[in-house]
């Protein structure tokens, strides 16, 4: 009987500890958001994978404490931690592009209404303004008014230029910060 109350006081305290992190973290991408002028509905993702990542930690420990096989769970983690690597890895997967997606969110100097220009080559490249940022895609309006979507691991991939405004020819006005967030 005392062994079921230690393994219901570790697992509140886990239960604790998944909804202290979380808000922390959430605070985090909040702080992210607000200084980086980005878009909240890629606010909104990260904030969703960072709450999938926890709850599956949480639920792994969970398991540990109530007395599942240890051997059964490495196997499922290290299936895990392999899914994970090969997003890493992988140029076109959908995991490497929600990868992309976090890297892009917290670590690259790429925000909404920048003019840049992306190196694809030697003689091609691609140029415009960045209008909408997802979990797979990023959408540019190039100086034509074309509307182009590109895969998010390709600005981890290539060469990115930002241009300063109006360097860029006809490109058309930035939209603006209201029509972002409706």
């Amino acid at each position: 009987m005392e062994v079921t109350y230690v393994k219901i006081l570790e697992t509140v305290l886990i239960i604790i500890a998944f909804v202290s992190l979380r808000a922390i973290c959430f605070k985090i991408i909040d702080k992210t958001l607000s200084n980086r002028l980005l878009q909240e509905s890629r606010g909104l993702i990260v904030k969703r994978v960072v709450h999938i990542v926890f709850l599956c930690i949480s639920i792994m420990l969970i398991c540990l404490i109530w007395g599942v096989d240890q051997e059964d769970l490495g196997v499922f983690i290290g299936s895990a931690l392999t899914v994970v690597g090969v997003a890493f890895f992988a140029q076109w997967s959908i995991l490497s592009n929600i990868t992309s997606s976090i890297i892009l969110f917290f670590n690259h100097a790429l925000k909404l209404n920048d003019s840049i220009i992306i190196m694809e080559g030697k003689d091609y490249v691609i140029e415009g303004r960045v209008v909408g940022i997802g979990l797979f895609f990023t959408t540019l309006i190039t100086p034509e008014s074309e509307e182009i979507t590109l895969p998010n691991n390709v600005f981890i991939q290539k060469s990115i230029k930002k241009v300063p405004e109006g360097l860029v020819e006809d490109l058309p006005k930035p939209v603006p910060e209201e029509a972002l967030n409706k």
